[in-house]
């Protein structure tokens, strides 16, 4: 199989030896099973007389590692049996650009996980709401005088900013903080960008714990992200911050409700992140499935399960095309 990974930019800069990362696992794992891997980023997409195309660079394993030759080459992304769409946010402009180039990939050719436009229309804070009875009390707004009102009721709030990820601008406020003021109006621009106001939650201080969607299910294994560098968040990647967690029979049923909805919305691959059993933020865009640390936690080999499940999708994709031209 020809299989193309959009990956991020920093992760190409870093490419080799960066087993933190959930496309590592990946790639390595489809290599091992002799397919034919190749990696670009969102700038080195384009559309040329309506059919999309990719600058790829072919990736290689190599004691245990993974590596890519820096030639260049030119391919047509209809050429590849599977896409895997893993661009980190932000979601700016360029990344919802980069979306719509798949609008010009034929299904009936390519597989591709996450489905882009699922990405482009979910929104990993603000759609949350969709499932509203599993999070805690919320609004998305952008005027100071809501987010005081709700400041004033719960008398701890987070601020989130809507398009980015890994903590990157979360925001702690308590009433009364000296501070209010200047940060309402810096996470709003001023009340003119619209961010995400939770209740804070008191179980917080112990982390997160990371929840696992693949297909209609929910994972068994979990680990919790500990608060790092003396923040109230998970900020920093590392062993020393992330443990290992279980899960409740209760969270994997109403989880589950949440797998099961994502995966026809063409959204396959998602990673919940949970505090005292309430979701407070769900990842599509390029969910970290913390491979390295469930394997050495539960003793498993997580990426080919993965894998596994993804060869099961382009199967049934494969099969479609077939009939499509049976028929």
């Amino acid at each position: 199989m020809n299989i193309l990974f959009i990956i991020d930019r920093v992760e190409l800069k870093y490419f080799e030896f960066n087993n933190l990362v959930t496309n590592f696992w990946l790639i390595r794992e489809f290599l091992n099973e002799n397919n034919n891997v190749f990696i670009t980023t969102i700038d080195n997409l384009s559309l040329i007389e309506a059919k999309a195309y990719a600058h790829c660079y072919e990736t290689y394993s190599k004691y245990g590692n993974i590596f890519y030759d820096k030639q260049d080459f030119y391919k047509k992304i209809e050429d590849f049996e599977l896409v895997m769409f893993r661009q980190d946010p932000p979601v700016d402009l360029d990344y919802i650009n980069s979306t719509y180039i798949f609008d010009f990939v034929d299904r009936n050719k390519t597989t591709i996980i996450n489905e882009p436009q699922a990405i482009r229309d979910f929104n990993e804070k603000l759609h949350t709401l969709k499932f509203l009875e599993f999070m805690p009390e919320n609004m998305v707004t952008a005027s100071k005088s809501d987010i005081l009102a709700f400041l004033d009721k719960n008398e701890e709030i987070i601020l989130k900013p809507l398009n980015r990820c890994f903590g990157a601008g979360v925001m702690y406020l308590k009433k009364r903080d000296k501070n209010t003021s200047v940060i309402i109006n810096a996470m709003t621009n001023n009340q003119s960008t619209l961010v995400m106001v939770q209740k804070y939650i008191e179980k917080a201080k112990y982390g997160d714990k990371r929840v696992l969607l693949l297909g209609n299910k929910v994972l068994d294994y979990c680990i919790q992200k500990l608060p790092s560098n003396n923040d109230f968040k998970f900020n920093e990647h590392c062993d020393a911050n992330i443990v290992k967690a279980e899960l409740t029979d209760i969270e994997k049923a109403k989880f589950t409700l949440v797998a099961e909805k994502l995966n026809t919305m063409g959204i396959c691959m998602a990673g919940l992140d949970v505090i005292d059993g309430q979701i407070i933020e769900i990842n599509v865009t390029s969910p970290c499935y913390f491979i390295k640390e469930i394997n050495n936690y539960f003793r498993c080999e997580l990426e080919k399960e993965i894998t596994n499940f993804i060869f099961s999708k382009t199967s049934k994709s494969n099969l479609k095309s077939c009939l499509n031209i049976c028929q």
